[in-house]
């Protein structure tokens, strides 16, 4: 019996009918909207509406998820607070939540990056008038951590006390060194102050009115 080749017609529908039976791709926006969908957050359809204006801008799949991530952050401490609508919202509430976020141990970088998301979904917003432009009159200020002092390499010491000859010139940088005081401070101390039998340093404070001790 002679075999019937498939003709080219019934080659492309055979394809076309297992390329319909797979799965579309999901597209990153698909993804977060699922999401989304199983969430309870106020202003939960403005939220929306502002993920698909970012996806429509063809923006990066990982600032998507960067503008997702933070602003579900702050709807979801902003509903803690006991408001839903946005309309309520007010400076405190964006300060609260800066606050709330270094709280959290988050790095200066991380809390800033969070910030830059959620200020442009606030533009966002007021471009829809929503909530009022005055909300962000103002700058929103970092609580920034203090920067301790780095030690210096025990072979720089060594360098700088080769070359000082002075007794009082190299007294004074080992009493910086080894007790960590302001320079006005050690030039401040008299006689008095130095406790040589306990090898201790009374410094005092007069603005806080107390007295701290330094041990060489």
């Amino acid at each position: 019996m002679t075999q019937v080749q498939p003709t080219i017609y019934e080659s492309v529908r055979s394809g076309r009918e297992v390329f319909c039976q797979q799965p579309l791709a999901q597209t990153p926006i698909d993804g977060i909207l699922q999401k989304l969908f199983r969430m309870e957050l106020p202003a939960q359809e403005h939220f929306e509406r502002y993920m698909r204006h970012k996806w429509r801008l063809n923006h990066k799949p990982s600032t998507l998820q960067g503008s997702f991530t933070s602003v579900k952050l702050f709807l979801e401490f902003y509903g803690k607070s006991g408001k839903r609508d946005l309309e309520e919202m007010e400076r405190a509430d964006l300060e609260a939540f800066i606050e709330h976020l270094q709280d959290g141990g988050l790095k200066i970088s991380t809390v800033r990056t969070r910030l830059a998301f959620l200020i442009a979904f606030l533009h966002f917003l007021m471009e829809q008038e929503v909530i009022s432009g005055a909300l962000l009159k103002k700058h929103i200020k970092l609580k920034l951590p203090e920067n301790l002092p780095r030690a210096m390499n025990p072979a720089d010491v060594q360098k700088l006390l080769s070359v000082i000859d002075d007794v009082r010139d190299r007294a004074l940088i080992l009493l910086l060194l080894r007790t960590g005081m302001r320079i006005g401070e050690a030039l401040g101390l008299r006689l008095n102050d130095l406790d040589i039998r306990d090898r201790k340093v009374h410094l005092f404070q007069g603005e806080k009115n107390s007295m701290e001790e330094w041990s060489t």
